[in-house]
């Protein structure tokens, strides 16, 4: 059997992580069996389905890396073709039209909860006749198409993940509508019905469909069809146990580039949610975890979103880009700070500027405020740094390293050639090298914390602007 899969999302919100971690799971699982991966827009839902979410939702998984075998396809121009196979039910007599109002639905909830019953729709119109047909009509009713499920009876099926689950089709809640009046097919009438044109062998989603399930199987059997095998993934929660929401940071894999993750290492973090290779391995390609994947290996608890566990990852992903990969990176945040980036002094300087802050960012949104005082002009400084300056002593020596640097003559700017100044410095002021270099940052970064000081020194010196900064102390102080 050649394996087929979907992802199938709801241009109803913006691509959520959850939907991303589906999608991973089932590219791995194609890629693993060369099989074909299939993108279908599930856009029914009239109300709620945007085409600002569908176009979300396709730049999502492209940016994730998620490649499609064919698609998008998308349910609204198929509406034909659920109605053609409603009609089929209704021909075999294993749908029906129901005229029950809204208010005589709430009229019989409330009765059931009276009881103490769990609400379901009791079948009343299951066997009308013709001539209460007409007078429902007459009265300008329009009906629903509900699919009828017999009971009692057991439906069951092997989950890839969750093992043997049998369910009873008396906890179905009655009849189901599989059409709306206006003709529009539901959910579980459209799921199905594409799964069987478009040859779905595995069905790879999360286990808040697993109540959908069983309707379904029993729709596949209703029209000739064995269903396709399933496998329901846990939910990922937040560390607390509870739904990850937009409290929790971000949920949208939008909300996740704008804070500066990587692809790869996000792509990377969802696999490993309720995943693990064999080998125990935590850093690894999508390309090298198909060749491992399957499902004896996914957890059947719920997925806990580890914050720490996704900035490390990230981290590691951003120290093994080059210098000139980490520009094209970063150059978005960069200019979406404001910072002009066709000023810079040499063409290896945005990669310098790379290379210095790499270790000290886990994501890319927090390259422009640790890297901030080598693009901006103006210089503004914290208090703790203010108050470094205005010590004893430092104004002067901040003084004598503007004149040691301006008398010098590097024949190369860079950290190794910086240093020997600081140290003629240090002697020259009497002044402890430990003090001499917080207050050197102080002045020359308007912070105590910061990437190493002699590199950032050397990169202020290339751009022209170091100098002007030690200079500008004494006034500062004064003030």
């Amino acid at each position: 059997m050649s394996v087929c899969v979907r992802i199938a999302p709801s241009p109803t919100g913006n691509l959520h992580i959850g939907t991303a971690r589906t999608a991973v799971f089932n590219w791995l699982y194609a890629r693993r069996h060369g099989g074909r991966f299939i993108l279908r827009i599930e856009d029914t839902d009239r109300d709620r389905s945007l085409p600002r979410y569908t176009r979300n939702i396709l730049a999502g998984l492209a940016w994730l890396g998620l490649d499609w075998d064919e698609g998008p396809v998308y349910q609204s121009k198929r509406i034909e073709r659920y109605q053609a196979v409603v009609q089929q039910l209704l021909d075999q007599g294993l749908a029906y039209r129901c005229y029950v109002s809204e208010a005589e639905l709430e009229e019989m909830r409330a009765a059931q909860k009276a009881a103490g019953k769990a609400p379901r729709y009791d079948n009343r119109h299951r066997f009308l006749t013709e001539a209460q047909r007409r007078a429902y009509e007459a009265e300008g009713r329009q009906p629903v198409i509900r699919f009828k499920i017999e009971e009692p009876l057991e439906v069951s099926w092997v989950d890839l993940i969750r093992g043997p689950i049998t369910w009873n089709t008396q906890d179905l809640g009655g009849d189901m509508v599989i059409a709306r009046a206006d003709g529009c097919p539901l959910y579980n009438l459209a799921v199905v019905v594409d799964d069987i044109d478009m040859g779905i062998t595995h069905v790879i989603r999360g286990e808040d469909h697993i109540g959908n399930t069983p309707k379904q199987i029993l729709l596949y059997r209703a029209l000739g069809h064995e269903p396709p095998q399933f496998a329901h993934s846990p939910l990922i929660l937040n560390p607390e146990g509870k739904k990850l929401s937009k409290r929790d940071g971000a949920t949208s894999v939008t909300e996740f580039q704008q804070l500066g993750f990587l692809p790869e290492a996000l792509k990377n973090y969802l696999a490993l949610l309720s995943w693990s290779p064999p080998d125990g391995e935590e850093l690894f390609s999508l390309e090298k975890a198909a060749a491992l994947f399957d499902f004896d290996r996914v957890n059947r608890a719920a997925a806990r979103f580890d914050w720490d566990k996704l900035n490390w990852i990230n981290s590691q992903y951003i120290k093994r880009l080059s210098p000139p990969e980490l520009v094209e990176r970063l150059t978005p945040f960069w200019q979406a700070a404001g910072f002009d980036l066709s000023e810079v002094p040499d063409p290896t300087w945005l990669e310098d500027v790379a290379r210095l802050i790499a270790d000290g960012i886990d994501r890319l949104a927090e390259a422009p405020p640790l890297s901030r005082f080598l693009f901006q002009e103006p210089l503004s400084y914290t208090l703790p740094a203010l108050e470094q300056l205005r010590l004893p002593g430092v104004a002067e020596a901040m003084a004598a390293m503007a004149t040691t640097l301006a008398a010098a003559e590097l024949p190369q700017v860079s950290a190794d050639s910086l240093k020997p100044l600081v140290d003629q410095v240090a002697k020259g002021q009497n002044m402890k090298k430990g003090l001499l270099m917080k207050s050197l940052r102080a002045a020359l970064t308007g912070d105590l914390q910061g990437p190493d000081l002699l590199e950032s020194f050397a990169l202020l010196q290339r751009r022209g602007w170091a100098l002007g900064r030690l200079e500008a102390v004494q006034k500062l102080v004064s003030c």
